[in-house]
């Protein structure tokens, strides 16, 4: 196994923080990024366009906005979007998520 990488406790590696999130690249190369990222309650993130991209939440409860769209997210909760689509974030809770963008 070459090139692999393991994380054995996903909250080992979030970082929740009161100056904005703080995302963690598990994994990046010049097709695909893939971040671990924390909130806490009332952070957002801004709506902006993106690449294509899957989002999985891994704890806690808030919205994804996807082109105008307020989706409810909780644990367990994936989202994938196209290329293009304007997305952002609220979280009520602790909210923790992967985030895999796809170029």
């Amino acid at each position: 196994m070459t090139n692999v990488t393991v994380f054995p406790n996903w909250r080992d590696k979030v970082v929740y923080a009161a100056e904005g999130p703080q995302p963690q690249i598990l994994m990046v190369n010049d097709k695909v990024k893939i971040i671990l990222a924390g909130l806490e309650p009332g952070q957002k993130i801004p709506e902006h366009a993106e690449n294509c991209a899957m989002y999985h939440f891994l704890d806690g409860n808030g919205w994804m906005i996807v082109d105008d769209e307020r989706l409810a997210v909780q644990t367990g909760t994936t989202i994938v979007m196209p290329d293009g689509a304007v997305r952002g974030m609220e979280a009520e809770t602790h909210l923790a998520f992967l985030a895999t963008r796809i170029s």
